[in-house]
């Protein structure tokens, strides 16, 4: 019955405005109205007899979190193909610069029977993983009627969200404890699941600490230190609405130092852009791929899929998200590439992540953006200082490594075991 009321509710209510919703992010990006067909389950063509190893990665964070473990199910299983599916365009835009033509991608179809029926009928999956946090009831009954194992993996549940779930506990329940498997990140996320009624939940670790900066991107970082000269840099990576002008609020004029901003949305660049220069700042842009003049104050970095290489040329990098209350982006990435790291108060989607980095000293948390700023200053003058943080970082990196040995661990008992190995079922949902 809570799965019949929440199927009305979504065909009535937040379909009609998912749709709105992308009509109105389109304004901005219009990647959003490229592929309709696929939210709703419709395909075209015929599909190869290869099994399918399905992964739902959201948008850009999970799709990289998925890389080394993608690498190693392509090894494991050399005869599968690979299906990515993805919720934003610029998820779906990673996994192509990520993995090119190795994989397949599509959108993943809206929560209704009918479109998940379609897509499950249609791309046939040996076995399915959701990545982190996706809990869509009808999908995971639809695989479970059809025998195809189901599992969410790098699975992480904030307090918030944790609340947010427990408003619907039937529901909740009925989609945990229907999945074959969940591998949790840390400890806190398994207990916060089990309170919400899984079963079986096993501490794997985070796969992001398995994502090794590419050689290529640490080459283009040693250009984009060409194109910016000889000053210091100060990074502020995957900054979010309002922190943008929190940060050029109390960042100096008179600075010698480089303020590089790079949004986390590509729909934002032009406005980062122009909001700096309302300021009065100098600016120029990363895709004018032209050295940086001695009188630029602040540089746009406006690309998709070059955070490590913004990392890899700048002296200290603020990590974005955790300035106002939006949760922080991916801060092992700075600690990868051994740069000091900034964060905010806000950090409850790395919680425990924060914790471990700010008490191995590759960290550094500030109340504001004011302090912030000073602390970058004082970070940037300090030679011997950034040189501990950033061995810190590079050192917390490489002992939280691990997760993806592990996780493939728990996806081989699920798919390897029978009676699953191979199922393949063309019904249609109930």
């Amino acid at each position: 019955m809570p799965r019949l009321i929440y199927t009305l509710t979504l065909w009535f209510l937040l379909i009609p405005w998912a749709l709105l919703h992308l009509l109105w992010r389109a304004r901005r990006q219009p990647e959003y109205l490229g592929h309709w067909d696929e939210r709703f389950g419709l395909y075209v063509g015929r599909q190869s007899h290869e099994p399918l190893i399905w992964i739902h990665a959201v948008s850009v964070g999970e799709t990289r979190a998925a890389q080394p473990l993608i690498a190693a199910l392509m090894a494991r299983y050399p005869d599968h193909r690979i299906l990515l599916t993805h919720t934003t365009p610029t998820g779906r835009q990673t996994s192509t610069d990520l993995f090119g033509e190795s994989v397949e991608r599509r959108y993943l179809p809206y929560d209704c029977p009918f479109a998940v029926g379609r897509f499950l009928s249609y791309f046939q999956p040996v076995i399915g993983i959701l990545m982190e946090t996706e809990l869509w009831p009808n999908l995971i009954a639809l695989t479970h009627q059809r025998g195809i194992p189901l599992l969410l993996v790098n699975a992480r549940m904030s307090e918030k969200s944790a609340r947010r779930y427990a408003r619907f506990p039937q529901l909740t329940r009925g989609a945990l404890t229907t999945l074959a498997g969940i591998a949790a990140q840390t400890e806190p996320d398994a207990q916060r699941l089990r309170s919400l009624g899984a079963r079986e939940v096993i501490v794997t670790g985070n796969l992001k600490f398995d994502s090794t900066p590419p050689k290529n991107q640490l080459a283009l970082g040693q250009r984009f230190r060409s194109l910016l000269g000889e000053r210091s840099v100060f990074l502020c990576a995957s900054t979010r609405e309002g922190e943008e002008y929190a940060i050029l609020k109390h960042w100096p004029d008179e600075e010698h130092a480089l303020l590089v901003l790079v949004p986390r949305h590509p729909q934002r660049f032009d406005e980062v852009a122009r909001l700096a220069e309302s300021k009065g700042f100098a600016v120029q842009r990363r895709s004018d791929e032209k050295p940086v003049a001695l009188e630029t104050q602040v540089w746009i970095g406006d690309s998709l899929g070059e955070l490590f290489a913004y990392y890899a040329a700048s002296e200290v990098a603020f990590v974005g998200g955790s300035l106002l209350n939006y949760g922080c982006q991916n801060l092992i990435e700075p600690c990868a590439v051994g740069v000091p790291v900034l964060i905010g108060p806000s950090t409850f989607n790395f919680a425990e992540t924060a914790r471990a980095a700010l008490a191995a000293g590759a960290a550094m948390q500030v109340g504001h953006a004011g302090e912030l700023v000073n602390e970058a200053r004082l970070l940037l003058a300090n030679a011997v200082h950034r040189q501990s943080m950033g061995q810190s970082g590079q050192d917390f990196a490489r002992r939280h490594q691990g997760a993806t040995v592990r996780t493939m661990d728990v996806l081989q008992a699920h798919y390897e075991s029978e009676p699953h190995r191979g199922t393949k079922s063309c019904s249609m949902p109930i």
